[in-house]
């Protein structure tokens, strides 16, 4: 979680203005009853998120949401839907073994229906891991109704033997002992760098917190979400097609790094930048959600959209928040307005076109 800033001569944070609570909805699709949990007003452009493996939208995007920095840009422009994976909302209880399994494209074709249910027509989406190859899918099948793609260590490729073989330990651990600490720590390592993990002799604050939620999640419904995200199908060449607007984030440590290197490689590099964070793994949202502000603020003006902010005499003021422009205007995002100095963060250089062999 971030730390509020500090007034430093020229802007602060309204953090009052934030909308911290909203509303949980059971959506009954055709493949199974969702939890989408909706924050924020829902006349305001919709950003939709999907968390990755044993995650909700609470422990995927807290800290991120939690920065009042970023806080304030996301909730002055839009009203958030938090899509959870089936089984994986808050309080949960175990999925019947009688439902039919899912794969990817289920649960992709569950997003339209998400949108269908509250008539929205364009989204903003942000997914992470797993989530990020969800929504992917879904700006696939739904190009005319995807304004961009906010992707967070994101898989494109089928699992690698490593991937597939860690998955399948974690899937028969689950099996026969549950929630059990060999699962988490597999989880974490999935999540976190090494450093935060107990590098330093003992685990950090934020990853304490996060397998403690772990514990709440439902042996069976996170083996569904492994088995169906184990069956995802090659989206290299397809991607090659998207048209929206792409903001690529990972970290220096994760272990899909690579993976995030090749899905910016293949998408048109005049509408995606990759955000590379150092010393920080696979979950960015949560271990360093700081990182992410700088890069959303200029993603998001190429669409018109800035953040709410406070002047230092408390005289408030807003930016011009025009409606969406086309996914297809010329891109928001530059090497120059997105350099590690420009951004003022301790980020390797972002690229709008990551050479192959830098991978």
């Amino acid at each position: 979680m971030c730390d509020p800033p500090s007034v430093n001569g020229s802007i602060c944070v309204d953090i009052e203005t934030i909308p911290w609570g909203g509303q949980e909805h059971v959506v009954k699709t055709s493949f199974g009853s969702i939890s989408v949990f909706v924050s924020g007003d829902r006349s305001k452009p919709a950003l939709i998120t999907y968390p990755d493996v044993a995650l909700n939208y609470m422990s995927c995007f807290q800290g991120l949401l939690f920065c009042p920095e970023a806080a304030a840009l996301l909730f002055h422009n839009f009203c958030i839907y938090h899509i959870d994976a089936p089984g994986h909302e808050l309080g949960a209880s175990a999925i019947s073994p009688d439902e039919p399994a899912l794969n990817a494209e289920h649960l992709a074709d569950q997003v339209a229906e998400v949108l269908d249910y509250f008539g929205l027509q364009e989204v903003m989406c942000m997914g992470v891991m797993a989530g990020a190859y969800i929504l992917t899918l879904f700006a696939l099948k739904h190009p005319d109704r995807t304004l961009g793609l906010i992707l967070v260590s994101p898989l494109c490729r089928p699992p690698s033997w490593s991937e597939w073989l860690y998955n399948k330990l974690m899937v028969n651990v689950l099996y026969f002992y549950g929630m059990c600490n060999l699962v988490k720590d597999l989880l974490l390592q999935r999540y976190f760098c090494q450093e935060l993990r107990g590098g330093t002799g003992y685990e950090s604050d934020i990853v304490q917190a996060c397998r403690r939620l772990l514990d709440e999640r439902q042996s069976v419904n996170v083996i569904r979400f492994l088995q169906a995200i184990d069956q995802r199908v090659d989206l290299s060449e397809s991607i090659k097609k998207l048209k929206c607007r792409t903001l690529i984030f990972t970290g220096e440590h994760s272990a899909f790094r690579k993976e995030a290197h090749h899905v910016a490689n293949q998408l048109d590099w005049r509408f995606t930048a990759l955000v590379e964070v150092q010393a920080c793994g696979s979950l960015v949202t949560e271990e360093q959600p700081q990182a992410m502000f700088a890069p959303l603020e200029f993603f998001f003006r190429g669409y018109g959209f800035y953040r709410r902010v406070v002047q230092p005499h408390h005289q408030l003021s807003a930016y011009h928040s025009p409606s969406p422009t086309s996914p297809l205007s010329p891109p928001c995002i530059s090497p120059e307005l997105l350099s590690p100095e420009s951004l003022g963060l301790k980020l390797k250089p972002i690229r709008t076109r990551v050479p192959s062999n830098n991978v």
